[in-house]
């Protein structure tokens, strides 16, 4: 049943980290639209003006992998739990979603590196962009893991 709870936590916060990314974006007129992103690298579809692609074949596959990936880290925050690494609080939460954060941070400047052809965005903007979303995702992992199971102790300490 932890497994089934790590998985639906890492949607909610997958969809959670998602949307404070496309609200961002939104407010800020900038691109931070990472399953846009996502997908128009996994693919290599960016455009030759530097656009991100808006076919819904890269969109599909940006959110296949985005959500793809929450789970993964939400299974790895089981596991940490499980193994005697941090609580299910939100302290902890926010810690491991600063780990996240930092760590995708690394991650995508890497394969922006790597990448022939990375889509034209304010990269610097978006990276530290990144740190804060998985902060986002951290805690809605932990919260809703703690929704799910019931821990006996207090979520908020």
């Amino acid at each position: 049943m932890k497994l089934l709870y790590a998985i639906l936590s890492g949607l909610a916060a997958t969809a959670a980290m998602t949307a404070f990314l496309y609200l961002l974006s939104y407010a800020t007129h900038r691109v931070m639209k990472v399953i846009k992103i996502l997908g128009t690298m996994l693919l290599s579809r960016t455009q030759r003006n530097g656009e991100l692609s808006d076919a819904i074949g890269t969109r599909v596959v940006g959110t296949l992998a985005h959500y793809l990936v929450g789970i993964l880290f939400a299974i790895a925050y089981l596991a940490l739990w499980e193994s005697g690494v941090g609580l299910v609080t939100a302290s902890w939460g926010l810690l491991f979603g600063l780990g996240n954060g930092i760590l995708a941070m690394f991650v995508w400047y890497f394969f922006f590196m790597i990448h022939p052809m990375p889509p034209l965005i304010p990269l610097r903007l978006y990276l530290i962009t990144l740190i804060f979303a998985h902060v986002v995702f951290g805690l809605v992992v932990t919260y809703t893991y703690y929704l799910l199971s019931h821990p006996e102790y207090g979520f908020w300490q």
